[in-house]
């Protein structure tokens, strides 16, 4: 079968031949019908995140059919819609035990530690498997496993209540995605910040309200557009140093930045006036549930998540193609989400 993989670390994905996985005990193997293009893996193409091995598969985001069944796979049938829950865990562990499975001890990813979804197909364990709702699309259950998830995920880190006042940094596809959720879990009002205007226009379609770091800095802005206050809730996707203050620095009193975008660099923070002076919390971000994956289905079931209109571009598997996105996320110029569809 012909994958997309990465050969060399900081160098372009590469199309080869490889052998068509087989399905072990508790496994399925699922014929890949869309698989979405996320900016961390742009990161493993670089080498500024780890990868297990070369080469590698990347591609976290799947969705598609099952193709074949291992041994002992009972819940599932040929030909059944799934999207693949991409951390494969080993269910046993102390932290699985407490339902901190993305920190499980003998945790391994799709993508990163196992071969992904730029592919024809994938093996997973069947566990993994998500049933795909009959509304929704493959391509939109693909970037669910992901976008929608994490973002998700960062809403419940930072116990978002109804009535609360969010600010989302970066209004790409997890951006997209929290914007919707905030607004379906019963947030006050949702502002989004980013310096492209294509993706504050998206955002208020969604009943954003816009935040243009060219008007003046994003936190001074909220404050000015909470009375001085400051919002409950922000989250901080772009994975910046100077969004990352920027979002802290926005808070009112009790206030939780949620930091979920990928930086490797430190960021300033005023801790008196910022932290210690509203009792405000900064909590880091890692992964989802899969429980938060069956949530966030039936949210898309019910028409309160709309991830169609998220996805930017549909491509196929094509190494050039793959590439390009991939250099347009490094370049933080990705528009929401693009997907490879079989």
């Amino acid at each position: 079968m012909q994958a997309i993989q990465i050969v060399e670390l900081g160098k372009p994905l590469q199309a080869r031949d490889v052998p068509l996985p087989e399905p072990g005990p508790h496994e399925i193997r699922i014929k890949i019908e869309a698989a979405g293009i996320c900016h961390s893996d742009a990161h493993y193409r670089a080498g500024t995140a780890s990868v297990a091995r070369l080469p590698i598969t990347p591609g976290h985001e799947i969705a598609g059919r099952v193709d074949k069944l291992g041994a002992d796979v009972t819940r599932l049938a040929v030909g059944d819609r799934v999207a693949l829950h991409y951390l494969v865990t080993c269910g046993t562990c102390d932290y699985c035990g407490r339902g901190l499975e993305q920190f499980c001890r003998h945790g391994q990813m799709l993508g990163k530690h196992l071969d992904g979804g730029y592919a024809e197909y994938v093996v997973a364990p069947a566990h993994n498997a998500i049933a795909i709702a009959a509304e929704v699309s493959s391509p939109a259950a693909a970037i669910m496993m992901c976008s929608s998830s994490t973002a998700f995920h960062a809403l419940r880190q930072a116990r978002m209540q109804p009535g609360d006042r969010v600010a989302i940094f970066g209004a790409g596809g997890l951006g997209m995605s929290a914007v919707q959720l905030a607004r379906a879990c019963g947030a006050a009002e949702v502002f989004a910040v980013d310096i492209d205007r294509r993706k504050l226009g998206a955002a208020a379609r969604y009943g954003a309200i816009p935040v243009d770091p060219a008007d003046g800095a994003p936190d001074r802005q909220l404050r000015a557009a909470t009375h001085g206050e400051g919002v409950e809730v922000a989250l901080e996707f772009a994975g910046l140093p100077v969004t990352q203050q920027q979002a802290t620095a926005a808070l009112a009193v009790h206030g939780r930045v949620a930091l979920a975008g990928i930086s490797r660099q430190p960021f300033a923070v005023d801790s008196f006036a910022t932290v210690i002076n509203q009792e405000a919390e900064i909590i880091g971000v890692s992964d989802h549930l899969r429980s938060e994956l069956v949530t966030l289905m039936d949210f898309a079931r019910r028409g309160l998540l709309d991830l169609e209109s998220v996805i930017a571009d549909r491509l196929p598997l094509d190494a050039d193609e793959i590439n390009r996105r991939l250099d347009a996320l490094a370049g933080f110029h990705g528009f929401t989400r693009s997907v490879i569809v079989a």
